[in-house]
């Protein structure tokens, strides 16, 4: 049974069902996960860190293809290798964008100028607040906890998100340990307007990601991320336990970026010690995949079971 609506200012904003916006995961987040998260009554979201753009054009022609329904593109500014990646973003007819690992102030103007919904991806109060410098529509808000490259300085969700919402008048949508209604709902007491989904889906029955990584997150306990490099440099991250990253732990690198030479090994080869797994501490909540329409489908219906259950 379809699971009813909630409504917000991201859902009235961005033109979906449910307020819940995919992680732009590289390499992953294409077309055919992409779509089912659109369809699914998400926001869906195509990746450009890979820099593979003459792909992600293709992915985004797929996706027009494989959904009617809305859909956004991810500018990871530290990734960047086309200097034009805003006209490329224009070009595709793409209505809203996500931007991150860099200043908010690079592309937000010229990309609201052009008619786009922008928000910015934040890991601390200073930066929401360069970000509404900037213009922005929306922020992302993601706590430490979640996968992927960090803040050295983390702050957790429960202390960064109500941080946030109490100093900025725009949505905010809560990532860092987010995975089902439960946390959605916590998401929304402490704030937001809605939430994005990383781990969660990079081991759904949808994502492309090679068995092994999927079963490594089953099998995972919440402790078995490392958060990597806080003291540079490069930046920092959050990631699968192994007994490379645990050796990079101890150890440290010279580059953190090397460490990715073999990402296409870990991702689709399921050699999880070729490179680092990007994954969240919500993987210790994970046990099994399931498609992404019921994962979004049972986060809404658990998040109106569990605010029914709170006290009054």
């Amino acid at each position: 049974m379809a699971a009813a609506p909630v409504k917000t200012r991201i859902t009235d904003m961005l033109g979906i069902e449910k307020p819940i916006i995919q992680a732009a995961m590289g390499w992953i987040a294409r077309a055919p996960l992409s779509s089912a998260f659109s369809n699914a009554g998400g926001m869906g979201i195509i990746e450009t860190s890979s820099g593979e753009l003459d792909v992600i054009r293709d992915e985004i022609l797929k996706m027009k293809d494989l959904t009617d329904k809305p859909f956004g593109v991810n500018v990871a500014q530290a990734f960047v290798r086309d200097p034009n990646i805003v006209d490329f973003i224009i070009d595709q007819g793409i209505k809203f964008v996500t931007t991150s690992a860099g200043d908010p102030m690079k592309y937000t103007s010229m990309l609201k100028e052009a008619g786009l919904t922008v928000f910015h991806v934040v890991p601390s109060l200073q930066g929401a607040l360069r970000a509404i410098e900037a213009g922005v529509d929306g922020l992302i808000v993601e706590g430490g906890e979640g996968g992927g490259f960090k803040n050295p300085k983390d702050v957790a969700s429960m202390v960064l998100i109500p941080l946030v919402c109490e100093h900025v008048s725009v949505p905010v949508v809560a990532a860092g340990g987010i995975t089902d209604g439960r946390s959605m709902a916590a998401a929304f007491a402490l704030g937001a307007e809605g939430v994005l989904m990383g781990t969660r889906i990079l081991s759904s029955e949808e994502s492309p990601v090679h068995q092994n990584w999927k079963d490594a997150i089953f099998a995972a306990d919440a402790t078995d991320t490392v958060f990597l490099n806080r003291s540079g440099p490069g930046p920092a991250l959050r990631a699968l336990r192994t007994e490379r990253t645990e050796r990079i732990l101890n150890e440290g690198v010279e580059n953190i970026f090397g460490e990715f030479a073999g990402t296409q090994k870990v991702y689709f080869g399921g050699d999880l010690e070729a490179g680092i797994a990007l994954t969240g501490q919500v993987a210790g909540r994970i046990t099994g995949a399931k498609p992404v329409a019921q994962i979004l489908d049972e986060t809404i219906m658990e998040y109106y079971n569990v605010v029914a259950r709170l006290p009054k």
